[in-house]
């Protein structure tokens, strides 16, 4: 082998050795800051989207995570805009790195709160307070808690029964071109920093990112699982997850059968 050789064969598997640092997970250490007057800011929720793991900024603003070259990590808190930061070799090198988060501007309007009026006889009042017209029915057999029927009608439960039997259809055809997505959606389930996330989020924007799929896909999945649009409307986060996940683990048992 000669001289010219050696270097080169040297300079291939430096080049392999690097890379194959790159593509093992590091400890990434930065510090989030408010863009307006670089004060840190603490409680911050940041999510590795790719590897979907979490973990929480401490008083000081810095946070610690697992992460590896081009990884992406989503970073979310209450009154701020949420971003998406690509993970670079500087940012994986430096530590301590700074990143900012912008303030939200909310334009609150007015709102009428009109009180019931009520007369003092309970028979009377109890008629006026509206009821929430969804109901729940239990099939033995099936690990859920109850399927919503949406009213208390005749034809209510068989079209619970209807969805469970085809319920994901739309599931599937979301998720099962998509198993990766699966696989995030049960790593989700198990981290308790996204569950801790996601029980205080109504907004939809983390499982948005998450899952990869529009806010529409997931009134649509919820719908095809037959629940009310008074649950889509009301439910945190964590609950829209459980939702999504017990509706397509029960349709897997149920089609395996």
């Amino acid at each position: 082998m000669n001289k010219f050789s050696k270097h080169f064969f040297l300079f291939i598997v430096f080049s392999f050795s690097l890379n194959l640092i790159n593509a093992q997970n590091q400890i990434l250490t930065a510090i989030i800051e408010n863009a307006a007057d670089n004060s840190p800011i603490p409680s911050v929720h940041v999510i590795n989207l790719s590897q979907v793991v979490g973990v929480i900024t401490d008083e000081s603003g810095k946070f610690e995570i697992k992460a590896k070259l081009n990884d992406t990590l989503y970073l979310s808190y209450l009154g701020f805009k949420s971003i998406k930061v690509r993970v670079t070799n500087d940012l994986i090198k430096f530590k301590n790195s700074k990143i900012q988060l912008t303030e939200l501007a909310y334009a609150l309007e007015e709102v009428i709160i009109k009180p019931y009026e009520l007369t003092g006889y309970l028979e009377i009042d109890a008629k006026n307070i509206p009821l929430s017209k969804s109901y729940r029915y239990s099939i033995p057999g099936l690990p859920s808690k109850g399927y919503e029927g949406g009213s208390r009608n005749s034809g209510a439960f068989s079209k619970v029964v209807n969805s469970i039997f085809n319920p994901a259809d739309f599931l599937y055809n979301l998720f099962g071109k998509q198993p990766k997505q699966l696989k995030k959606l049960k790593q989700m389930k198990e981290d308790y920093r996204i569950r801790e996330l996601l029980s205080s989020k109504f907004d939809r924007e983390t499982l948005v990112e998450l899952l990869q799929i529009e806010k529409i896909d997931i009134d649509e999945i919820l719908r095809n699982c037959n629940f009310s649009d008074s649950f889509i409307s009301s439910a945190n986060d964590l609950q829209i997850l459980d939702a999504i996940s017990g509706c397509y683990e029960e349709f897997k048992v149920l089609n395996r059968k």
